[in-house]
């Protein structure tokens, strides 16, 4: 008997400066194919993708927003809702890397993410097929801010000739589902939690006897 049961739908955002090749991560890793004359993204754009994952489809909502501060208002109400966010620089462009603060800044007001909801981010490095001579990014350099910055995931990739871009999104996935693994054990143990110092009185079934339900919503 085929299974009617829908793929887990993960949205996805892949934020970063103008250039570094957000479009192209995107496009590789949906349609497998690299236009380097592709033109910037006006607003935002999104594809889907399915993923396998240990067994498990997961379809990914991949959303690439325009890096032009011109266009923040176009972007920023597309935050929300937001499963995992991937902060892309290119690794010839220093300013792209310092720019990833105000990124992450930005996705975490305009996507109303409360101080005990955790997302997963993810830090990409792009273009690691530029010759060594005009990397401006280390490796290291990248590690390194990520540690300062509890990030616990970074990875470099190529949209260009492919390295490591299905890699990035699958490293985003699993990172999304050790997340949302803490997040139950921990409600488990707060339900599992009994209170010692409630008293419990003669009256304590009368919220099932008599009267009208009370709506929940």
């Amino acid at each position: 008997m085929r299974s009617t049961t829908k793929n887990p739908l993960l949205k996805v955002v892949i934020l970063g400066d103008g250039g570094v090749g957000k479009s192209c991560l995107m496009n590789r890793f949906v349609s497998n194919q690299f236009d380097e004359h592709s033109f910037h993204t006006i607003g935002v754009e999104f594809l889907n993708k399915d993923l396998d994952i240990d067994g498990q489809t997961y379809t990914l909502q991949i959303w690439d927003t325009a890096g032009q501060e011109r266009f923040k208002t176009l972007r920023t109400p597309f935050y929300r809702g937001s499963d995992i966010c991937m902060l892309t620089y290119a690794i010839d462009d220093k300013t792209s890397f310092k720019n990833l603060e105000l990124w992450r800044k930005e996705f975490t007001y305009y996507a109303d993410l409360k101080e005990n909801n955790q997302i997963p981010f993810l830090v990409v490095g792009n273009k690691s097929d530029v010759p060594r001579e005009e990397r401006e990014v280390s490796q290291l350099e990248m590690e390194t801010w990520c540690n300062e910055n509890g990030i616990t995931s970074c990875i470099e990739t190529s949209a260009k000739n492919a390295s490591n871009v299905q890699e990035a999104f699958k490293m985003a996935v699993q990172h999304w589902l050790r997340l949302e693994s803490r997040a139950d054990k921990n409600e488990t143990a707060t339900n599992d939690t009994v209170d010692l110092s409630k008293k419990y009185g003669d009256n304590r079934m009368s919220c099932c006897v008599g009267g009208s339900e009370e709506s929940s919503n």
